[in-house]
């Protein structure tokens, strides 16, 4: 196996690898034309030629940060606010409709617990898998290996070290579930939405 092989496969490798620092190269290149961009019709080809997947209607915020930028798979219609921090050592997976807000951090790097293997440059990662219609709210640290399920909300300033099933609303350090979203949730939105809409036709 290569080292890129590897490291998608969540094994040990050497980020030092040539074939990964010419892709850390590439993602530069991209990242800092992001980040210059003076125009936002600058931005979306430059966001597709970075990321492996992104979805129609989708958009994201300068300023941004990744590691490979080819590992992330975003949806259709989601929003990245600014200041996000996605590290793709390993697949990033974002459902439809995901809302990130600013400075969510992504992680799948890790290290070796042991601080002589650590030492000697191995590392590795676990894949994010974040489902559809998920809203994460700002400085929320999401950790290597987690799966958020659909629908779910994310408080701010959470750290997400275990999964997440669908439907719930979730925050803290660590994160922890404080109470599934209910039909009476949807009906107090839904009237608030028909009063909008009664109120701005």
């Amino acid at each position: 196996m290569t080292q890129r092989e590897r490291m998608l496969a969540g094994q040990l490798y050497r980020a030092d690898d040539p074939e990964l620092e010419a892709a850390h190269s590439h993602r530069h290149r991209l990242v800092t034309q992001i980040n210059a961009a003076s125009a936002r019709e600058e931005l979306l080809p430059l966001f597709q030629a970075l990321f492996g997947t992104m979805g129609e209607s989708s958009w994201v915020e300068p300023p941004f940060h990744c590691d490979y930028g080819s590992h992330i798979r975003m949806g259709r219609n989601c929003y990245l606010n600014c200041d996000c921090i996605l590290l793709d050592v390993c697949d990033i997976t974002l459902g439809d409709n995901v809302l990130l807000a600013p400075r969510v951090c992504i992680f799948t790097a890790t290290h070796p617990i042991d601080a002589a293997i650590r030492n000697s440059g191995l590392e590795y990662g676990k894949p994010v898998r974040i489902g559809n219609n998920v809203w994460i709210g700002g400085n929320t640290v999401v950790n290597p290996g987690v799966t958020i399920g659909d629908g779910t909300i994310v408080g701010s300033g959470s750290v997400v070290t275990k999964d997440l099933p669908a439907g719930v609303i979730a925050a803290g350090n660590p994160c922890r579930i404080l109470r599934p979203i209910t039909d009476a949730d949807r009906t107090h939105w839904e009237v608030l939405a028909e009063q909008y809409q009664a109120e701005h036709p």
